[in-house]
């Protein structure tokens, strides 16, 4: 089994302890990572009944519930494992606004896989926008990082970009949900790349 790095050994230490304050500032970090996977999966039909920092809030509040459970040693595990609580509350949701309370496995493990297959969307943001100034970084660490970064860009510039790489929408698509022309938001979402450069540049974390 690899050994924790000895920075997440003390995030790991720092989680284990039995206080609750310290052990919320810790997964604090995972905040903004959480909360743009949780929007990439809340469906159209969904947005305006539940928001994703409700899902998220309610997933931190399990994970520092159930954190005596977490066996993991490693970041990837300790985020794979975030994930499938996050992927449990948002099932949870649909399922309420569905009227349905049953629970459905399936349809957790569908959400949980999902939920990976948008986490590794994340670090693919990062090359399509030019080289990565985090080269040296893991995956893991920089979908934490771009994560961080969108969480700070302007609205609008935040929205183009989780629509157009992340989403995968067209400038059409992409326009129509944003009530802009497609030539408007092509240009937003170039001045939108450049932005999210400029972030990762100056971050201190992306070196």
């Amino acid at each position: 089994m690899t050994d924790p790095s000895p920075s997440f050994a003390r995030v790991l230490d720092a989680l284990r302890q039995r206080d609750a304050a310290a052990q919320g500032e810790v997964l604090l970090r995972y905040e903004s990572w959480l909360g743009l996977l949780a929007r990439l999966q809340i469906d159209t039909r969904f947005q305006g009944k539940f928001s994703a920092s409700d899902i998220v809030q309610q997933t931190l509040l399990e994970a520092c519930r159930d954190l005596p459970e977490f066996r993991g040693r490693t970041e990837p595990e300790l985020l794979a494992w975030l994930r499938q609580i996050l992927a449990h509350v948002l099932g949870h949701e649909i399922r309420r606004y569905r009227g349905t309370q049953q629970r459905d496995l399936d349809r957790e493990i569908s959400l949980d896989e999902a939920l990976a297959q948008s986490s590794q969307q994340l670090a693919e943001v990062i090359a399509d926008s030019g080289p990565s100034p985090s080269s040296r970084a893991s995956d893991r660490e920089q979908e934490l990082l771009l994560a961080d970064v969108l969480a700070r860009l302007p609205p609008d510039h935040r929205e183009v970009i989780i629509l157009r790489n992340l989403e995968g929408l067209s400038h059409e698509e992409v326009a129509r949900r944003m009530g802009r022309s497609a030539g408007a938001v092509r240009m937003q979402w170039l001045r939108a790349l450049a932005s999210l450069r400029a972030a990762l540049d100056g971050d201190p974390g992306s070196r």
